[in-house]
């Protein structure tokens, strides 16, 4: 285990010090409120007791669809929703989900815990649950088991609304009109539990898949084809150069340059020795909790390098890049079964998420779309259900405070000189990070310590425009490892009352292992 050491030692009660400047003036990329996805597969209990109780169930529910679930996440405003998968959905048939629910077949979920499922939630269920949350779905075709026609018709019977045989199923099944799908995902892994590809044998096939996934009438599908793990760059330059059949001068042209619109990546934030032993989610050291924010940054470093090949290929930025799959992945609690990855969510947790959402906030002229994995119960949720139970994880909490960065412009903050860092092993960690956005006359700042033991106080000049009044918004805990359960919620957000306004200097104080939102309105 690596030690960790502190570059300097300001001594117990003391703060740290950092001076940055924010250019109001300077709007940069947009950065897309699809940054703020999610991601429910068919795995342990995302879905089942997850979102679905079925409509027998005493809990309340809408049609078996669980309505705390979709409350709690309609206040955040999700953007997408991804299904079936995932691993599962390169198993999913989804015609075994449609039709009268006694009638459907059942299924073997093998990746996950192998165990039998009825099919229950197919996807009218998913859609109605689209349509509950105010949200746009983002479906995974079956590309490792399935068939080219298998995914045309799906998205047929999803979109089509003339009387052709996937419409006119669909009508048999309850639903008159088509929906509105935006997203379509051609596999999922393929490199792994999606078929053990080469990117060359997947790049065909996603042409492939993409050549055949059509757009019925004003429904138009942005199509993601399944790119790499972590810094795999080989894999997203194969994709890039199959896309177009790179023909020179930097431009992505040529017979089938449309097949596929984006291209996705995973990385997961994984720290512990080897595969089988990730670690406790909530039992661990600050040695633990430093190397996992080392990891937790390298997302910068990843998300660069994939952007960097594409623009090799796509200078003008029309393909778009989503990382379809990120969060922390450590042991599951211990008694609950290990295919179900169900992990508690304490405030590392948090911190993880907000360095990744600065992350995608600087790269927003990229990177389209990102996924949480899994938003109920599973890795790092969003929600954790206990019978009849909600509860609301740390995780969430930075979702909600960053809501004002949906479709909002970024704005430049620039650090003066080195900022605060921690020396991790043969890395040096820096303890702030920071992102800004405006909209609507409106700046948001969002501002994390990640000193497990240390305040910092931030000064941040504020150029280019008349501030007002600031406004902060504070999540923290006792202790790094503090999580929340259906009996207590020690991490909870509350007013930032460390945060003023001079001369167009703003000061805020953050505690230790701190999270905080600072907003405020603008004039020229």
């Amino acid at each position: 285990m690596n030690d960790t050491q502190t570059t300097t030692d300001p001594g117990p009660g003391t703060s740290r010090r950092v001076q940055a400047v924010l250019d109001a003036d300077l709007p940069g990329p947009r950065i897309s409120r699809h940054l703020y996805g999610h991601f429910a597969e068919h795995l342990g209990r995302c879905i089942y007791g997850g979102f679905w109780v079925g409509e027998d169930s005493d809990v309340p529910h809408e049609g078996g669809i669980r309505l705390d679930v979709v409350e709690a996440l309609r206040a955040l405003d999700i953007p997408n929703l991804r299904w079936p998968g995932g691993c599962f959905a390169d198993t999913y048939h989804w015609r075994d989900g449609v039709g009268p629910r006694d009638q459907r077949p059942a299924m073997v979920n093998s990746h996950w815990g192998d165990v039998v499922e009825d099919n229950a939630f197919g996807t009218h269920e998913f859609m109605a649950l689209c349509e509950l949350l105010g949200t746009d779905p983002y479906v995974s075709a079956n590309v490792g088991s399935g068939t080219v026609r298998e995914a045309a018709e799906w998205i047929e019977y999803l979109t089509r609304s003339d009387d052709s045989p996937m419409a006119r199923l669909r009508r048999e099944n309850g639903r008159d009109e088509p929906w509105k799908v935006p997203f379509w995902g051609l596999g999922n892994e393929p490199w792994g539990c999606g078929g053990g590809m080469s990117s060359g044998a997947y790049a065909e096939l996603a042409r492939q898949y993409g050549t055949y996934s059509l757009d019925h009438g004003d429904n138009h599908l942005y199509r993601i084809a399944a790119g790499a793990a972590d810094a795999d760059y080989r894999w997203t330059e194969v994709l890039m150069q199959n896309l177009g059949r790179y023909l020179g001068a930097g431009r992505v042209s040529g017979h089938g340059a449309n097949t596929y619109q984006a291209i996705s990546f995973h990385h997961y934030t994984i720290v512990g020795e080897n595969w089988d032993a990730k670690g406790s989610a909530t039992e661990f050291d600050a040695d633990e909790y430093y190397r996992t924010m080392v990891k937790a940054t390298e997302i910068e470093r990843i998300i660069a390098g994939h952007a960097n090949v594409m623009d090799a290929y796509d200078p003008d930025k029309r393909v778009g890049l989503v990382l379809d799959e990120w969060g922390t992945w450590f042991d599951v609690e211990p008694g609950t079964n290990p295919g179900f990855l169900f992990q508690q969510n304490t405030m590392r947790d948090a911190l993880v998420a907000s360095v990744h959402f600065d992350a995608f906030h600087r790269h927003a002229d990229r990177l389209v779309m990102a996924n949480i994995a899994q938003t109920v119960n599973v890795l790092q949720a969003m929600l954790l259900t206990d019978g009849d139970a909600l509860v609301l994880t740390p995780s969430y909490h930075v979702f909600a405070m960053n809501k004002g960065h949906h479709d909002a412009a970024s704005l430049p903050l620039t650090v003066r000189g080195n900022g605060p860092s921690r020396t991790v092993g043969q890395d040096e960690l820096p303890t702030f990070s920071a992102s800004a956005s405006t909209k609507d006359g409106q700046v948001l700042l969002s501002l994390t310590n990640l000193d497990a033991d240390e305040p910092l106080d931030v000064e941040i000049d504020v150029r280019g425009a008349a501030a007002g009044t600031p406004v902060g918004r504070l999540l923290t805990a006792p202790e790094i490892a503090a999580h929340n359960t259906a009996s207590a919620t020690p991490v909870q957000v509350r007013p930032l009352d460390d945060v003023s306004l001079t001369d167009g200097t703003l000061r805020v104080t953050l505690p230790a292992h701190s999270f905080a939102t600072v907003s405020f309105a603008t004039r020229d």
